[in-house]
């Protein structure tokens, strides 16, 4: 696998589209703070660590939905290992306006883009949810 980061969200994405209760993905530290960061949002539910059959450590995001309808409409991958997309603070887009998030990995960690507007702090943009 080539980019960990993109299989995590197209699992998320497909979750959301199947309408299932949760995603289980192989754990990472990143995946796990990109989860932390959409749990605070209130882009999902839960986030919790275990292990498979095998007694490799996972990664379980519990969906949220609202009336059967996904809570995440989209997800969108931006930098790729193909061509990174790198942004000074005072560039980085806005999301719908400012309904949705874009998630920045920053000097000081993985951020969303409003608090990385706040630090002054640009980086390199990962992904975009709404």
């Amino acid at each position: 696998m080539t980019d960990p980061i993109s299989d995590f969200l197209t699992r998320l994405r497909n979750a959301s589209k199947a309408g299932l209760t949760e995603c289980v993905a192989p754990h990472s530290n990143l995946r796990e703070s990109l989860a932390g960061i959409l749990k605070n949002e209130g882009f999902v539910r839960e986030v919790s660590t275990g292990t498979d059959e095998r007694g490799h450590k996972t990664i379980i995001v519990a969906m949220k939905y609202v009336d059967n309808t996904p809570v995440i409409t989209g997800l969108k991958r931006a930098s790729t290992p193909g061509r990174r997309l790198y942004f000074g603070y005072s560039d980085l887009p806005r999301v719908l306006n400012g309904l949705g998030i874009a998630i920045v990995s920053t000097s000081k960690g993985l951020m969303k883009d409003q608090d990385a507007r706040r630090n002054k702090l640009g980086g390199e943009l990962v992904c975009t949810v709404w």
